[in-house]
């Protein structure tokens, strides 16, 4: 085994200990694949060609067509098309690693050994030169969070999120016993974080002088810094703090405990905003993965989420105490092991009435113009700024604030949101994949949200499809349609989407909006739900109407009747103008008098279906 620095006392820093966990699972699908072999420079060189292939690991200098197979997802995602053997190897040229790690040959096999570090960390994948490659029971089950399919000739990759609730199942128990003193870190500090917090957080909420809230954002460093897994002298530390300094201690006082206090000033090179932003903001990404955490007071506190309150009393009863690990193996071992009873514990799933409710909460602290500046930013790919949202992975976010947008501006409309959420209503999660985003209940009927950050083909392939699958389920119980918002549409899509309106007769649809569009409906539309036609065909009452002020007077003219139609029937299709009641209207007396030559303002006649030994064009029933 290599040889390693002294341990010493560290500020715990996720950025460079679990950089982007969110992309474990799919790193684990290349790695997978080679189960059991015995790893060697030309393996290990082998599956970061797999890595590139994917798109997975993206090296700086690319081919043009690489450029291309790439360009519509982020690094760290699937590419929308597997590269070709050629390619990889072009790759691997074009891009020598310099990188060396202990025990590794310098170059592609020491960058394996840097891409699936965390993944021996947090025990589900282990290897070593001249040993097996080990998948974990752990790592199996964060497979099976999603499904890929790969089209054999194109190479066109998609993936489908189907069980959001497994990856947080699996980061919950990773944390749940991660040691900060293990052997592949090989810190002083001695504490489980995630359980450090909780313990903490209890102690301060059952202190009657305490405001029950949890932790305060600011004094978060204090446990950062923490070196041993003492709750109570945290808890008391952040007392004492709070007796002298309020809700609101300076970033100075902060700072001064956790270098001259807590490290004895042996830490010297701070800087003030990563200890007060950057360290607690990575930090409460990182706890919220497990479901366990909420945000208070927007955002100013970290509280228990109180919806996985057994879960928190399973992992304080079995993870509080621990054994220490000096070697590498088997502290993997005791890691990678399932712990199928944390796992059965059920999460408490609020109501949908519960939902609504806070859901509305959050509408007395995000109005509309911050919700719009939201949006708009994920649309054009820029970072959030407010201390909760920018907490939020994109996907949930774009949930959590289309559900908003809807409810801000069509408050007549329910809006109940299928993503996990924590007890204050923010997602923790993303909605799975056997329903729908969004459910919005308005009069009688309907209407289903999907939403999507993907963008191009796979955009068509990922969602378009399932859509069409939800939309069937939901109007199983009403009338129903359905909206699609993405960042932008794709042309694909749109034709899809098109598809799938004609081959139902018009029976799903689909209406997709990209994120600008979607605001400007929200702004401009009385109703959520699409109460229009496209012909008076579409509706037996409209003909009946039609024919009977037209029977009643001997004969009616084009406007008039558009304007008749409209006065009678201009609150159920709420989202027609004048003009729209007047173009289907044009086309119906048309098409009854066989005549298109008719002035606006010419009165004329018709044969009705009744009267007419003739057939009437085919008329949609009546929802």
């Amino acid at each position: 085994m290599p040889r390693r620095n002294e341990p010493e006392y560290k500020p715990l820093l996720y950025t460079t200990t679990m950089r982007n966990p969110g992309r474990l699972k799919y790193m684990l699908y290349v790695l997978n694949k080679f189960e059991g072999r015995i790893l060697d420079d030309h393996l290990a060189t082998e599956i970061c060609g797999e890595t590139i292939r994917y798109g997975l690991y993206r090296p700086t200098k690319q081919l043009l067509s690489v450029k291309q197979k790439w360009t519509s997802t982020s690094k760290g995602e699937f590419s929308e098309y597997l590269l070709d053997n050629d390619e990889i190897q072009l790759m691997l040229r074009k891009n020598p690693q310099s990188h060396k790690e202990a025990g590794f040959a310098k170059g592609w096999p020491s960058r394996f050994a840097t891409i699936y570090d965390l993944t021996k960390e947090l025990g589900l994948a282990y290897y070593w030169p001249g040993e097996p490659i080990v998948i974990s029971p752990l790592a199996h089950h964060l497979l099976k969070s999603f499904e890929i399919e790969i089209e054999q000739e194109s190479g066109f990759v998609t993936t489908e999120i189907t069980h959001p609730e497994y990856e947080q199942q699996v980061f919950l128990q990773a944390l749940a016993k991660s040691q900060r003193r293990n052997p592949f870190v090989r810190v002083l500090n001695d504490n489980i974080p995630l359980v450090l917090l909780l313990e903490t957080i209890r102690k301060i909420n059952a202190d009657p002088r305490q405001n029950g809230c949890g932790i305060l954002r600011r004094e978060l460093p204090l446990l950062i810094f923490w070196k041993d897994n003492d709750a109570d002298a945290l808890y008391q530390r952040i007392v004492q703090l709070r007796h002298e300094h309020g809700y609101n201690p300076s970033d100075e006082i902060v700072c001064d405990i956790c270098i001259d206090e807590i490290m004895d000033g042996s830490f010297k090179e701070f800087d003030t905003k990563s200890i007060m932003v950057d360290y607690p903001d990575e930090f409460i990404r990182k706890m919220r993965m497990t479901g366990l955490i909420s945000l208070r007071g927007a955002g100013r506190f970290i509280d228990i989420n109180k919806n996985e309150n057994e879960k928190v009393d399973y992992i304080l009863s079995h993870y509080s105490h621990y054994t220490h690990f000096d070697d590498e193996r088997a502290y993997f071992e005791y890691m990678a092991e399932l712990d199928s009873n944390l796992i059965q514990i059920t999460s408490h799933k609020p109501s949908a009435s519960t939902s609504e409710k806070l859901l509305d909460n959050w509408l007395s602290i995000y109005n509309w113009a911050v919700i719009k500046k939201e949006l708009i930013n994920l649309a054009t790919k820029k970072s959030s700024t407010d201390n909760v949202l920018k907490l939020l992975a994109a996907p949930s976010r774009l949930e959590f604030l289309t559900a908003l947008a809807i409810r801000c501006k069509m408050p007549s409309v329910r809006v109940v949101p299928n993503y996990i959420c924590d007890d204050e209503g923010l997602p923790t999660s993303t909605a799975g994949g056997n329903k729908g985003d969004i459910e919005c209940y308005e009069r009688q009927n309907g209407v289903l949200v999907e939403v999507t950050m993907a963008m191009g083909r796979t955009q068509t392939m990922m969602e378009v499809w399932p859509i069409e699958r939800h939309l069937a389920d939901f109007q199983k119980h009403q009338k129903s349609q359905c909206i699609f918002v993405a960042p932008s549409i794709f042309s694909d899509s749109e034709r899809q989407i098109q598809f799938i309106t004609f081959n139902s007769k018009g029976e799903k649809k689909i209406r997709p909006y990209d994120i600008e569009h979607l605001l400007v409906y929200l702004e401009n539309s009385p109703s959520l739900f699409e109460y229009t036609i496209s012909s008076l065909f579409d509706s037996q009452r409209l003909v009946a109407l039609a024919d009977e002020i037209m029977h009643n007077r001997n004969g009616i003219s084009i406007l008039a009747l558009s304007r008749e139609l409209q006065e009678n029937y201009g609150t159920e299709f709420a989202t027609m103008s004048a003009r729209d009641w007047y173009v289907v209207t044009r086309e119906y007396v048309q098409r009854q008098t066989m005549r298109y030559d008719i002035r606006d303002d010419e009165e004329v006649t018709w044969k009705i279906a009744a009267e007419s030994n003739e057939f009437a064009p085919t008329m949609a029933t009546d929802g």
